[in-house]
């Protein structure tokens, strides 16, 4: 069984920055695919960032430029990199990876999800 843990959310000042970490834990080969949700207050859940199979990462357009996305596989943990962050990305930050567990087999992971606050 896969576990993730989220944390590096907190408060922060327009135009400040913050990383998110995703660290998973259990019998893990790879991580094949991630992505980066959030929800906001009254909002739908939104795709932020995503590394899909085989593919380049890839940004919501109102986060390009500003989120970086990447991984550290000897560690298990990726990580979500906000630069320039505005009051617009208040909301509940969480990590869903694609894993191939050692020995084989694939499982689909969430995380309980971290709040970040911008103040304007």
């Amino acid at each position: 069984q896969v576990q993730l843990v989220e944390s590096g959310g907190g408060l922060v000042q327009a135009g400040g920055s913050l990383r998110l970490s995703c660290a998973a834990s259990g019998s893990i080969f790879s991580i094949n695919a991630i992505t980066w949700y959030r929800q906001g207050p009254g909002k739908q859940r939104e795709l932020v960032a995503a590394i899909p199979r085989g593919s380049s990462p890839n940004y919501a357009d109102s986060v390009k430029g500003r989120f970086t996305i990447s991984r550290e596989n000897a560690k298990n943990t990726v990580y979500l990199q906000m630069n320039s962050l505005k009051p617009e990305d208040t909301a509940v930050y969480s990590c869903h990876l694609d894993i191939t567990r050692v020995g084989g087999g694939t499982t689909f992971a969430w995380g309980q999800g971290t709040q970040v606050t911008v103040s304007s």
